[in-house]
């Protein structure tokens, strides 16, 4: 099987010759051989795991993404960053550990951009008024 890892940046894994692989999405783990069906999913922040033809095991943490099987044979992942590695441990303690932190800013990006529209909101409603009448 061919596979492909991109990011909007990089091609980080072109590889041919991929025997099985194993990703992760919301409901779980799951694993694609040769042959599989048509197979679209999105993934979790995760590390992608494969076997090369010469039983070489290969490994890309991925921050989240979306993973299709095209005819059996091609395994494409789009991912919005992507670190591959040969060390499993450092890439689930390092990279992984540092995805969720960046989840986690974004999130906390999220509510602060949020607390500030409902604020300029009120300021907006109060505005229009000012006598705190009940438009209903």
């Amino acid at each position: 099987m061919r596979l492909r890892i991109v990011t909007p940046l990089d091609i980080a894994v072109d590889e041919d010759g991929v025997t099985a692989l194993r990703a992760e999405e919301p409901t779980g783990g799951f694993g694609i051989l040769q042959g599989h069906a048509d197979f679209l999913t999105t993934l979790v922040t995760s590390v992608v795991r494969w076997t090369a033809h010469d039983g070489t095991r290969r490994f890309c943490a991925v921050r989240r993404g979306q993973l299709s099987v095209a005819g059996g044979t091609t395994i494409a992942i789009t991912t919005r960053e992507a670190v591959v590695g040969s060390d499993l441990a450092g890439l689930e303690h390092n990279v992984l550990a540092r995805f969720q932190a960046d989840l986690e800013s974004e999130r906390v990006e999220k509510v602060s951009s949020t607390q500030l529209q409902l604020r300029a909101i009120r300021q907006i409603v109060d505005h229009l008024n000012p006598a705190g009448r009940n438009f209903r």
